[in-house]
């Protein structure tokens, strides 16, 4: 259990894919489902496809293409929305985030959800879980023109918002977006150690990690 005071806290920022949702989805898309559907396409061996693919995938990272599904689209000559489509039945919440949702709603904490997933793929899992109606707001990295990784999207996220970060806390399973948070003075940042069910978790030495949502939920009446 990590104690701190939840007085302190007003706004509470929580990612989608790995945090309130299991990764196990994207994991098996992009890393599985993709390159067999492009090994299919150009005619290759499946390594050979994963290679590159995955050399295709590194050099986007940290952009808005890298979770823009239409420019991965037109980049491997596949229907990326359709074939996110055909397992959608894959996309499952974490069986920590609802109650947790609804503990920080009982806190009246303003709650956000920010993620660099394309609008598409937000609505597509928004639809299957059925959480949107969960959160104050729900903002995507291609609202505001930039990543959770680049610092612009927090200055544009804070003029959009007028969250104060110094009584904001962000729980995600990306160091690099937590850093970008911390570096704009987000006070509270925890890394979601545990983003996919099918995967052993993670850690940092950087930030607390956390692996259930229950670490931040102590008993409602110390809470409030």
């Amino acid at each position: 259990m990590h104690v701190f005071n939840w007085q302190e806290v007003d706004w509470v920022l929580l990612d989608m894919d790995g945090t309130l949702l299991d990764k196990h989805f994207d994991d098996y898309f992009w890393e599985t489902l993709v390159p067999r559907e492009y090994a299919c396409r150009q005619g290759l061996e499946l390594a050979a496809a994963r290679q590159e693919v995955f050399a295709r995938y590194q050099r986007q990272e940290g952009t808005l293409n890298w979770t823009d599904i239409d420019f991965w689209s037109r980049e491997l000559d596949l229907d990326i929305p359709a074939l996110k489509e055909g397992i959608r039945h894959l996309i499952e919440v974490h069986p920590d985030s609802e109650p947790f949702l609804r503990y920080v709603r009982r806190l009246h904490k303003r709650v956000i959800l920010v993620t660099n997933a394309h609008y598409k793929t937000l609505e597509l899992k928004m639809n299957q879980v059925g959480l949107l109606g969960c959160f104050d707001a729900v903002l995507s990295s291609f609202d505001l023109g930039a990543p959770k990784e680049d610092r612009r999207f927090w200055q544009r996220l804070e003029a959009k918002l007028q969250f104060e970060p110094g009584r904001t806390m962000l729980v995600d399973d990306n160091r690099e977006v937590l850093q970008a948070a911390r570096n704009y003075g987000v006070r509270f940042v925890f890394f979601k150690a545990r983003s996919s069910s099918q995967a052993a978790p993670e850690t940092s030495r950087r930030f607390p990690v956390i692996h259930y949502f229950t670490e931040l939920m102590p008993p409602l009446e110390s809470a409030e």
